[in-house]
């Protein structure tokens, strides 16, 4: 049985949309029922012992406006993904939660480095998350519904273990597509870890053909982007909504900085997380949140939920905020969609064929 997302109406025409989610991680859309029945198993407090009590929680304690105190809140998560069941139970609803939210590609990040307390080694986490998503995936065909699932390997840039992340990934996306690691990211706390510090580990998934996408641009400003894009080099931008510092654009007029120029010129995509934006205090409301601007202008943007446990959120209500919100159309919901097939981390091949068979049908069958 497929539930419908928190906070979506059961017959809102967005959720029959086709979707594609590429900042999702895994760590940060556990369903809170799940994550109670696994802390009572292993004897770990919580803050509150039932469903909807706790489910608040989370979005309060994120709603601080600190990036710092929000990544705090995954204390409570990564707690119950420290045995393999636990990780494989997670993956399993991960997949089935984005099925229902109409999303037919998406991509788990999540940091193996985080979960081995229990004693597992970082391939048999890689392992057990697969398993689940394989799981949630035939558990969705089997309802008639179907999606691509791949995982995106995190280190954590506070930490000094990139260079095993990176050999993690490189290891397993050598074993072949059927292993789901479809590339490379670091995250954590922005101010003070600089992407630069992590050179060798991206020179190292570079040379293998790994892909990668990095943090940058949420809480630390343009600099993070700047290194992000011209010394690491990566295919995508987490977040990045903070490039609008280097613009100076009103009403659609005004200047782009190189920075941004270069950004915009070589669309590089930028996975924009309106809802989460807003709890790490950028933008202030979904009207003034830089997604729309930068769409207006021509920018790679994609539409994320980031984290959909912290935010209370799901592709389906971050849709339903811009048109509600910030004017967005159909047609805008469309092409952002199309940015992210465009930019997932797939073989060309295989995002044409999801253009011509599922996106571009599925947004024709739909009005918004």
């Amino acid at each position: 049985m497929l539930n419908t997302p928190a906070g979506v109406a059961h017959d809102d025409p967005i959720l029959q949309l086709p979707k594609v989610s590429l900042h999702d991680h895994l760590d940060g859309g556990l369903r809170p029922a799940t994550i109670i029945e696994l802390a009572a198993q292993i004897g770990h407090e919580l803050p509150a012992t039932e469903p909807d009590a706790l489910a608040q929680w989370f979005t309060d304690s994120a709603n601080s406006g600190d990036l710092v105190r929000y990544l705090e809140t995954f204390a409570h998560t990564t707690a119950v993904m420290q045995t393999r069941e636990g990780l494989i139970r997670v993956a399993r609803e991960w997949v089935l939660d984005q099925v229902a939210d109409g999303v037919f590609y998406a991509e788990a990040r999540w940091a193996p480095e985080q979960h081995l307390a229990g004693g597992l080694d970082l391939d048999e986490v890689v392992e057990a998350v697969q398993e689940g998503l394989e799981a949630g995936v035939a558990e969705a065909a089997a309802e008639g519904k179907l999606i691509t699932v791949g995982q995106i390997l995190t280190a954590m840039r506070q930490a000094d273990n990139s260079m095993a992340i990176a050999e993690l990934a490189i290891r397993h996306r050598e074993k072949g597509a059927d292993t789901g690691v479809v590339g490379f990211d670091i995250a954590g706390p922005e101010n003070g870890f600089p992407p630069s510090a992590h050179l060798s580990a991206f020179n190292a998934l570079h040379q293998a053909y790994v892909p990668l996408t990095i943090h940058a641009g949420e809480a630390a400003g343009k600099e993070s982007i700047h290194e992000a894009v011209t010394v690491c080099h990566t295919q995508r931008i987490g977040h990045g909504a903070r490039i609008v510092e280097d613009m100076d654009i009103v009403d659609g007029e005004g200047q782009l900085g190189s920075l941004a120029a270069w950004v915009l010129d070589q669309q590089i995509p930028l996975e924009l997380c309106p809802s989460s934006n807003l709890q790490t205090d950028i933008g202030g409301t979904i009207a003034s949140h830089p997604i729309t601007g930068l769409k207006d202008l021509g920018f790679a943007v994609t539409i994320n939920p980031d984290n959909r446990l912290m935010s209370g959120t799901s592709m389906t209500r971050e849709m339903r905020l811009l048109v509600d919100e910030a004017g967005w159309t159909q047609t805008d919901l469309e092409w952002a969609t199309v940015n992210a097939v465009t930019a997932a981390f797939l073989p060309l091949d295989v995002r044409e064929r999801m253009l011509d068979e599922i996106l571009i049908p599925g947004f024709a069958r739909v009005t918004v």
